[in-house]
């Protein structure tokens, strides 16, 4: 270890450091790296007994939920299960890490972002990237050729996080996949349906359902000229269009993948064009893109899918939007993606939020996709030991992001979020109840109440309504001498503060009743 002065002195440059680039008001990103330069310096100097100081923070790009964020979250999972469940889903669980060549090769470019561990004993091994590619792995396994499921479950990547965008290195997704062979685009249009439903239940705010076909991108490449070997790398490039000017997309495709000028201008005509069934159909009269049979096909199901969308009715939302890529390697048709329309102001990060890496430009930003998906009906098909492929479709909803949007709306909302719901406290008004009070409390808890009582022997009465103020307990139970030798129970609503005595054996039922009305 380096000589304790030095330590010091070093610590006291790195806090001038620090100070200097808040003075400044440099970046979030810039100043969180010299302070967590700073707490590893403090740390190496040990507390005054020579002991060794933990430096508290959350690793980069992970965050802690305190119980107001966690109810938040809650509700929004019941909302997409409910959902989920309503369309017939069923559930599954496979491990958090993988096998790395399981992993390998199934995403494209986003490869590099897979959080790869140490060799333990043998088995090299990677922390699962997404959700779809340990399902495919899964129905491979065990043989199976058809299941509609839903599986939320956290996943890793070493992306740059964005904390304020909802973009973390361990997040959840939710993910929901029909697997079988059946008639097309009828489970793509109710994919498409579930991601209305859920955005529209969340009450997030306007959107849009953008969907494109991997079998037109490819057609439309190769009518403009883009060599077979360049289609996956130039389709990365084309989904950089929702966050990039088509200026810097052409020059990427130019300068960096070696693409001929003329063949990127005639990318940029067709990447441009958005409509409805109504594209699809002037698509397909297309003079150059008409000549490609891969398109075609992926044109007359576009058709054969906003036909269904118009009985789901839910056309009002989406959008064939030819821009729309997903860079992600296993789609062979049918991809979609829906964005919010507009943003919230992201409120000043929490001490929690302090390891996200946020530039200026995004505190108001929008949050970017909130779900997305599409058809991978090879995936499957290579781990399966005779290729036999499952056709499949699926989205992921960006819970995440999600989350993000509606912790911003809790934020600026008056409405108190409730972190718990206890329907009853059990209090007393006079001293040497704490007997009778548990003996109630148990009484409530055996027959399915929600009921709470404060660890003390003899609390002041005031306390115990302070309590159910703060944390929104709607009902107190109040025991006193009186109400013993009756056989009652006072019971006070918390917000009005009318009380009325209620008999012991009515009690339970009485509880209920006011509880399910509020």
């Amino acid at each position: 270890m380096a000589d304790k002065a030095q330590i010091q002195e070093a610590i006291k440059v790195q806090g001038e450091v620090v100070r200097k680039l808040k003075a400044d008001k440099a970046g979030k990103e810039q100043i969180d790296e010299e302070v967590a330069k700073l707490l590893e310096l403090k740390a190496q100097l040990g507390g005054d007994d020579g002991k060794h100081t933990f430096v508290l923070k959350t690793a980069k790009g992970t965050r802690d939920y305190n119980p107001k964020q966690m109810a938040i979250r809650e509700k929004v999972f019941n909302t997409i299960i409910s959902c989920f469940k309503r369309h017939g889903a069923e559930t599954i669980d496979t491990p958090v890490f993988e096998l790395k060549e399981t992993l390998t090769g199934k995403y494209g470019e986003d490869s590099k972002l897979i959080y790869d561990l140490k060799d333990q004993g043998g088995e090299l091994l990677s922390l699962r990237y997404d959700l779809t590619v340990p399902f495919a792995r899964y129905l491979a396994m065990n043989k199976i050729t058809n299941i509609k499921r839903y599986h939320i479950a956290k996943v890793y990547r070493r992306d740059n996080p964005a904390m304020t965008r909802g973009r973390y290195r361990e997040f959840y997704q939710c993910d929901f996949d029909i697997a079988g062979q059946y008639d097309p685009m009828i489970p793509d249009a109710e994919c498409l349906k579930i991601v209305y439903e859920i955005l529209s239940e969340l009450d997030l705010g306007d959107f849009r359902i953008k969907v494109n076909d991997r079998r037109i991108l490819d057609g439309m490449f190769a009518v403009c000229g883009v060599p077979d070997e360049k289609f996956r790398t130039i389709c990365s490039t084309v989904d950089k269009l929702d966050k990039t000017l088509w200026e810097d997309v052409k020059n990427e495709m130019v300068k960096e993948k070696g693409l001929a000028e003329d063949v990127a201008d005639q990318i940029g005509e067709y990447v441009s064009m958005q409509g409805g069934m109504d594209l699809a159909e002037r698509l397909l009269q297309d003079p150059k893109l008409s000549q490609s049979k891969q398109a075609c096909a992926g044109l007359t199901d576009m058709k054969q899918l906003f036909s269904y969308l118009q009985l789901f009715q839910v056309t009002d939302k989406v959008v064939f939007d030819l821009s729309l890529a997903r860079g992600l390697d296993y789609y062979t048709g049918v991809i979609y993606e829906a964005v919010l329309c507009q943003t919230l102001q992201a409120p000043t990060p929490a001490p929690a939020e302090q390891n996200g890496a946020v530039s200026g430009d995004e505190a108001g930003v929008s949050v970017g996709s909130v779900a997305g998906g599409g058809r991978y009906d090879g995936l499957v098909g290579m781990f399966d030991p005779k290729g036999r492929k499952v056709p499949c479709v699926g989205v992921s909803i960006g819970i995440e992001r999600v989350f993000s949007i509606m912790e911003q709306k809790a934020e600026l909302s008056a409405e108190k979020v409730r972190t718990t719901e206890t329907q009853v406290l059990v209090a007393s008004a006079q001293k040497n109840l704490l007997e009778e009070r548990l003996r109630l409390t148990s009484e409530l808890w055996n027959a399915g109440i929600k009921a709470e009582v404060l660890y003390k022997k003899n609390p002041k009465l005031l306390t115990q309504l302070q309590h159910c103020e703060e944390t929104g307990i709607p009902l107190v139970a109040i025991l006193g001498e009186q109400e013993l030798k009756d056989g009652v129970v006072k019971l006070r609503n918390v917000a009005t503060r009318e009380e009325v005595d209620v008999s012991r054996a009515e009690l339970v039922e009485e509880i209920k009743k006011r509880t399910s009305e509020s």
